[in-house]
């Protein structure tokens, strides 16, 4: 396996430990590698979730080319905006 020297900070040298003395980890190599694990994981879902985000936009933006939108005054965007949030069958008009 390879090996590599890092630095961490003192807050984190203290959490590996902490994790390791509790018996979740067997040795500080393992905690970190589980934390790379998980930012893997983060960065992956990440991805994702822009990917659905530029696919809504690209949604959106097309509405609005096709004139598929509801125009709303400045002094009213609080209420559309509950409006929409609101339980159905008690959404405001």
């Amino acid at each position: 396996m390879p090996t590599r020297n890092i630095s961490i900070t003192p807050e984190q040298d203290a959490f590996i430990e902490k994790t390791v003395k509790s018996g979740d980890y067997q040795n500080a190599s393992e905690a970190v590698r589980d934390a790379l694990r998980a930012l893997q994981q983060r960065r992956r879902e990440d991805s994702l979730k822009l990917k659905a985000l530029r696919r809504q936009i690209r949604a959106g933006v097309a509405a609005l080319e096709n004139g598929e939108f509801t125009d709303v005054a400045e002094a009213e965007v609080e209420r559309y905006l509950e409006g929409l949030t609101a339980a159905p069958g008690k959404r405001a008009r």
